[in-house]
């Protein structure tokens, strides 16, 4: 592998890494406004998506405790 195509790789890798984070921070932005709206159910669904499909981005912790706190206030 030539150093360019590694390099190209590696770009490609990053940019859809951020893809990611923004595409978990745009879901819980909505999960949250879901909150606002009282429609919990579409909240912890949301919520739900972001641990199973973006556990590694920044929001998936919040997105677990909110899905805690919205459990206990059952």
């Amino acid at each position: 592998m030539t150093k360019t195509a590694a390099a190209l790789i590696l770009a490609l890798s990053l940019a859809l890494g951020a893809c990611s984070d923004k595409g978990a921070q745009q879901l819980f932005e909505t999960a949250q406004f879901e909150e606002k709206q009282h429609n919990l159910d579409h909240a912890k669904k949301l919520y739900e998506e972001i641990v199973t499909k973006h556990p590694q981005s920044e929001v998936a912790a919040k997105a677990k405790e909110r899905l805690e706190a919205l459990k206990a206030a059952k």
